[in-house]
């Protein structure tokens, strides 16, 4: 009885082996979402910013799944299956793009070259006395009112509007002059509950379009000691 009851555990333990033996994801796949125009990167917010959406072929379901671009406007997949694929950044700070199919096989690099919403331009952060000065230009690439501006704070580099110790922000909606300086200054002695002197901040510049599903548009983060 022994030895059947060990030939039977065998048998499952076997089948549980052959059932995992899937082959493993062969391929990478990396880029930038890059300004059509100047060819920079598009900066990004990784909580509730755009995504990219790919469906694998070769399936009946054609499940959307997704990936994350980080702050600077990169990404990078290191575990996806060598395949086509149809592909589309979604939800973003852009004008929205046509899904393209893509062939990914070994190290796969894909950018994706897009009309930002709103370039912030010119952007100046410095402190002076005890306020934080953000100072700017905007340029807007479509019809739709700027919503509004803001200036973001955060012990990490991946600060933005969703991700922030203290702000200050400025209602527009409505178009802006490509010529104007914006200012907006934040106290820092008014948010010492959360900005404490003798430490340092990254701080960001940020603008959202009035248009469905619209991201944030930054300028670069700024490392200040305050």
């Amino acid at each position: 009885m022994k030895n059947l009851a060990f030939y039977f555990i065998s048998l499952l333990l076997l089948a549980s082996c052959s059932i995992d033996n899937y082959p493993a994801p062969d391929a990478q796949l990396f880029g930038t979402i890059l300004d059509i125009d100047t060819n920079e990167p598009v900066e990004q917010d990784i909580i509730r910013g755009s995504a990219i959406e790919y469906i694998e072929h070769g399936y009946a379901s054609q499940t959307k799944q997704l990936m994350i671009f980080k702050n600077d406007g990169s990404y990078r997949n290191n575990l996806i299956f060598s395949n086509t694929y149809t592909i589309a950044p979604v939800r973003g700070n852009f004008v929205p793009l046509t899904p393209q199919e893509v062939t990914v096989n070994g190290e796969t690099k894909l950018d994706f070259k897009v009309q930002p919403y709103i370039r912030v331009k010119d952007a100046k952060i410095e402190k002076v006395g005890s306020k934080v000065i953000a100072s700017f230009k905007l340029q807007q690439t479509v019809i739709n009112n700027v919503r509004k501006i803001g200036l973001y704070a955060h012990p990490e580099p991946s600060v933005g509007e969703p991700m922030r110790t203290a702000l200050v922000e400025q209602e527009i909606n409505g178009a802006v002059d490509a010529n104007k300086v914006y200012t907006l200054e934040l106290d820092v002695a008014a948010n010492s509950n959360v900005l404490k002197t003798g430490n340092q901040y990254f701080f960001r510049i940020g603008a959202i379009i009035d248009a469905p599903e619209s991201k944030f548009n930054y300028a670069k983060a700024v490392r200040l000691g305050l």
